[in-house]
Parts: structure tokens; C-alpha cells; sequence
């Protein structure tokens, strides 16, 4: 793997600083979704165990290096304790983290306020660090989600201290690694969402490492019309056909089944509940100007569905149609369906990850089906893209 764990650090009686993401959303004061606190909670649970002192190093918001009182950690005290079980201290400046003493009460959490208060942190100042490394003896990053970010508390701290991944980023490198690292094969993927130029990247990375591509949602059409459809009024990029068919070949070069939506629901307004026919889509399908297709067809689906009967490993990044708005969330929620069959019958290891994505399968009722699904929205891509993440290459330094 080329990183280490928890497990492999003797942390009795040491100060483990522990950069993780809480950046959860807030309304009037109240903490609306601690999914990304439960998740840190059995990384602190084991540092504890292990007679560790838990250091929390986190951002919130974008403050741009400046104190702004409203983007304050103090937010989150509350579903912090609520999830650890443990008083959590809130170290309102660097200065009151520094003048703890070092053998300060065990039975506590510490919280840094904001780093990013600090305009040293995203400029990875490595003065910066040096104060951070200062307050702990080893380094644990458990914020996979901010691993693309060459920052002072995800990069250059790394390099000050000994250093190991978290539970959560251990489980988040597992699995990207069990599916395209080192997969399972055959190995597919679907990659969908509203354009094409967003996953360029990505599309041209995975068109050389998968056996299987399905291509859904707005991105789809791009790809039908570069083939020379005429798709009326739906999403398309029509800047990005050359691009389209350059991705074709290369998925044709590199042995990449590649597929596309046969069929769609086809509507004249985009609306929950909009009346729409089933077409046929290929090179020769002739939209009308306000026709637009929010949803793949039932014989697309099939076919998908279909091909995850032949895969032993899935990545899955962005829905097949307009899921946000009944009936065009029928395709996604079928194909969800089905890989989460075929996962739980042992047969196919499943991981997903992006916003729209999750949002997606916990409609569908597969989120919790899937092998792993990750919360890390641009880190989950750039790994996905096959770039190198700097908070990850720190602790393999």
C-alpha cells in the first residue's frame, strides 16, 4: 500500500494530530447532516483505545486565511460530543492550543478552530506547519476529501512528523485501489451527470483500464450528437463532439465496451411529472427543437443492467437521467437496483462516490448496499482521473 495505519503506530501517551473533514452543512446554527462526524468517530474511538491524545485539525467554509466569526468550528462541538461520546475543547486561537501543557487532562478532545483562518494553510506554508507539527507527536489524516488540496495541514505537516492514515482515508484507499488499482475483472464503471467537460479527465483515464463504459445523463447526448443525432433541445455540449468521438476510439483502441442509451424518455418540459413518449436513440434519431430526453429508456437500462451481470467490480460516478424529478429517475434507479443485487449476492464489488451520485442511491435505497461509497466529492474524482493526490503521496513519502 505504501502508507501506514493506525496499526502501526505506538501511540501511548502521544498527541496525535488528526486533520479531518467536518465541513457539514448548517442551518440556523445546527449541524443538518453528521454524516461526515460519524465517520471520523472510529478513528478517534481507536486513538483513544490506543491511549492517545486526539488533536482535531479541520476546515469549514471558505474564510480565504481570515477570521470570519460565522465560519467558526465552535458549530459542530455539539454533534462532535454527540459521536465520540467525549467533551470536546475548542481551541478558539493557535496561541491557546500552544499554551496547553502537553500532559493536559486525556479524557478530552481538542478541536483546533478553522485552519483555514490561517492564510498559511492553503498556501502549505511551511512555517505554518511547523506550528501545527508542534502541537502533536504523530500525524493522522483521516480527510480523504481534502487529499487533492496541497495544504499545510494535509501535505507539509506530513513530512514533520511520523505519519498514517485514519480509518476513514484507510477505507477510502482500500476500496479506489480494489477498483482500479488492482480490480477484479471484468470491471466497469458508469459515468454519468449533466456534461461531458466536467469528466473529460476522468473518461480518458478509465477508457484505458476498464472493460466496460456506460455513459448516461445530459453527457450521453453530447456523445449521440457528436455520432449525428439531433437531439432538439436536450443538454448537450456541441463544442465537445470531436472530443466525443476521440473517446470513442480510444475506448474501440484499448478494448472498452462503450455504452450509450438505445432508447430515453423524451419530454417538452422539465418538469416532475411531465408527460413523455419513449424514442429510439442512435446516429439517425431527429428530435424536435423542444424535445429533450431527461431519462434513459427502458431497453438502455436493460442493457446496463445486463452488462453488471458480467462485472465483477463497479465504479460508479453520477446518474443516468434527471433523478431529481420523477419519472426521468427510473433508469438510474433500476441500474442502482440491480448493482446492489449483485452485490449483496456476493457477486460484484461496488464503489461510488460524488455528490449527485450519493444523493442518487439513497433514493434508490442502494447506498447502503454498495461495498463503499465515498463522501469525498473532488478527491474521489481526481483519484479517479488517475492524478496523484497530494495529501495521499505525503504519507507515502
Amino acid at each position: 500500500m505504501g502508507w501506514k495505519t493506525l496499526d502501526d503506530m505506538d501511540l501511548a501517551g502521544k498527541r496525535v494530530l488528526l486533520r479531518v473533514d467536518i465541513n457539514v452543512p448548517v442551518e440556523n446554527g445546527i449541524v443538518t447532516d453528521a454524516t461526515r462526524i460519524t465517520r471520523i468517530a472510529p478513528t478517534v474511538a481507536d486513538i483513544l483505545a490506543k491511549g492517545g491524545r486526539p488533536v482535531l485539525i479541520a476546515h469549514f467554509g471558505r474564510p480565504k486565511g481570515k477570521t470570519v466569526p460565522d465560519l467558526s468550528l465552535r458549530v459542530c462541538l455539539a454533534a462532535l460530543e454527540a459521536a465520540f461520546g467525549r467533551k470536546v475543547i475548542l481551541a478558539e486561537t493557535l496561541e491557546e492550543a500552544e499554551g496547553r501543557p502537553q500532559d493536559a487532562d486525556t479524557s478530552d478532545i481538542v478541536l483546533l478552530e478553522n485552519v483555514r483562518f490561517h492564510a498559511g494553510e492553503e498556501a502549505n506554508d511551511p512555517a505554518f506547519a511547523q506550528r501545527l507539527a508542534a502541537l502533536g507527536d504523530i500525524y493522522c489524516n483521516d480527510a480523504f476529501s481534502a487529499a487533492h488540496r496541497a495544504h499545510a495541514s494535509t501535505e507539509a505537516i506530513a513530512k514533520l512528523l511520523p505519519s498514517c492514515a485514519g480509518r476513514l482515508m484507510q477505507a477510502e484507499l482500500t476500496a479506489l485501489e480494489a477498483a482500479l488499482s488492482n480490480p477484479k475483472r471484468p470491471v466497469g464503471a458508469v459515468v454519468g451527470g449533466a456534461k461531458v467537460s466536467t469528466k473529460l479527465d476522468l473518461l480518458m483515464n478509465l477508457v484505458a483500464k476498464l472493460d466496460v463504459l456506460v455513459i448516461g445523463g445530459g453527457m450521453a447526448n453530447t456523445f449521440l450528437a457528436a455520432q449525428g443525432a439531433q437531439m432538439g433541445s436536450s443538454l448537450q455540449e456541441a463544442d465537445l463532439h470531436d472530443t466525443a468521438i476521440d473517446i470513442l476510439a480510444r475506448a474501440k483502441e484499448a478494448g472498452c465496451r462503450v455504452i450509450l442509451p438505445v432508447d430515453g424518455r423524451v419530454a417538452r418540459e422539465f418538469k416532475a411529472g411531465a408527460d413523455y413518449e419513449m424514442v429510439a436513440l442512435n446516429a439517425q434519431t431527429v428530435l424536435e427543437q423542444d424535445q429533450m430526453v431527461l431519462d434513459a429508456g427502458d431497453a438502455s437500462t436493460s442493457d446496463i443492467v445486463d452488462a453488471f451481470a458480467e462485472l465483477n467490480t463497479l465504479i460508479w460516478n453520477g446518474p443516468l437521467g434527471a433523478f431529481e424529478i420523477a419519472p426521468f429517475d427510473i433508469a438510474t434507479m433500476k441500474a442502482a437496483a440491480a448493482a446492489a443485487r449483485h452485490t449483496q449476492a456476493g457477486d460484484l464489488v461496488t464503489v461510488a462516490g460524488g455528490g449527485d451520485t450519493v444523493a442518487a442511491l439513497n433514493l434508490a435505497g442502494a447506498a447502503d448496499k454498495f461495498t463503499y461509497i465515498s463522501t469525498a466529492g473532488g478527491a474521489f474524482l481526481e483519484w479517479m482521473e488517475g492524478k496523484d493526490l497530494p495529501g495521499v503521496a505525503a504519507l507515502m513519502d
